[in-house]
């Protein structure tokens, strides 16, 4: 069996303290350092894969920028999908980081949009997204090259671009998540790839209709993606095993606990990982492949792929059929599964780097 048409496959580096042999267990060799994580990503890039989603969390890890400058000289082909924060930066500033690492990346960079809360401060969904919104606008302005003279609600920039530009002389790709009214519009907006985090795929058809019939009213289209952990296996009895040992020695209160660190546990998305777990059977899948045990103790993407090679190949197929066009995948310990998901299925997907002209961002 082999994939369909080209999908971009890319992997996770750890930068968030989210790496662990069983879930809720800290492991002080999976904690995000410098070593542990410039591993993961230099595991993923020999292995081929076309991109690496490097994490941003204001209260765990390592910085997800200074990391990315760090790696840009020691990888060869794999693009870096950096997360930026909306909001906790000055745009002209982003605008200057962002082709400066795109320059030592030799054009690999792409950047995940992240509609977040300055630290210390909540911002309501609504006006938080605004932000987002007339950020990703400034910030893809400067990184086409263009001057901005904007005034919005809540940015007021007078600006030239910067004297450094991209390789390309165009800004990276913005990926982007969120489920909230005014997620959806903001990406319907501004975004280029609006990830999903993983659900039925009936579900996942109903999102992708809703944001097309959103993005289409801006006069703009998107593309899709999909955000979740895998566990794959020689046979399904031993990637099912996997997944139970994985939960084996966590406690509810302990998950509860991680849940509760990340500042996205009270997000509509996280409301449908809830969800979409609690439909489940009592071993956690909520269809035959897709097993939710992970969202017990992560926020954010909280389930996983599972299944023989065969198996996983044929989820990723039918997410394929349903309009997704890049994977963004991880497991755990994140470079052991790397190395399994490499080995056993990456070989048999037809898979490149996401290219292609986005729409401009309609920020009225």
């Amino acid at each position: 069996m082999t994939s369909l048409r080209p999908v971009e496959m890319s992997w996770f580096s750890a930068l968030c303290d989210d790496d662990y042999e069983f879930l809720g267990v800290p492991d002080p060799e999976l904690l995000s350092t410098w070593e542990h994580c410039r591993n993961i990503v230099l595991t993923a890039d020999r292995y081929g894969f076309d991109n690496v989603l490097l994490p941003s969390g204001y209260q765990l890890g390592i910085d997800n920028t200074a990391f990315a400058a760090g790696m840009a000289p020691l990888t060869n082909n794999i693009r870096l999908l950096l997360a930026v924060r909306m909001g906790e930066l000055v745009v002209p500033q982003v605008a200057r980081q962002m082709a400066t690492i795109d320059q030592m990346l030799q054009g690999r960079l792409t950047i995940n949009i992240i509609s977040s809360d300055l630290p210390g401060e909540t911002l309501d969904s609504e006006p938080r997204y605004r932000r987002s919104t007339e950020t990703m606008y400034v910030l893809r302005e400067l990184l086409d090259g263009r001057a901005v003279d904007y005034r919005g609600d809540h940015l007021s920039v007078k600006v030239d671009p910067p004297r450094i530009s991209t390789v390309s002389g165009r800004s990276p790709l913005f990926y982007f998540g969120g489920l909230s009214p005014a997620a959806r519009e903001c990406a319907a907006a501004a975004a280029d790839v609006f990830l999903m985090w993983p659900n039925t795929t009936d579900k996942v058809l109903e999102v992708k209709a809703d944001m097309d019939a959103r993005a289409a009213a801006k006069g703009r289209s998107l593309r899709y993606g999909w955000r979740s952990h895998v566990i794959v296996r020689e046979s399904e009895d031993q990637a099912r095993a996997a997944a139970r040992r994985l939960l084996s020695r966590l406690d509810a209160e302990t998950g509860e606990a991680i849940r509760k660190k990340s500042l996205d546990s009270g997000s509509a998305g996280v409301a449908a990982q809830t969800q979409l777990r609690d439909g489940a059977d009592d071993e956690g899948y909520a269809d035959r492949h897709l097993w939710t045990g992970v969202g017990r103790a992560r926020s954010g993407a909280g389930a996983a792929i599972v299944g023989d090679p065969d198996q996983v190949l044929a989820k990723i197929n039918e997410l394929t059929e349903a309009g997704i066009d890049a994977f963004i995948l991880s497991g755990y310990p994140h470079a052991a599964e790397c190395d399994l998901f490499a080995r056993y299925v990456l070989p048999h997907i037809n898979h490149a780097r996401l290219e292609f002209e986005p729409s401009s961002i309609n920020v009225s």
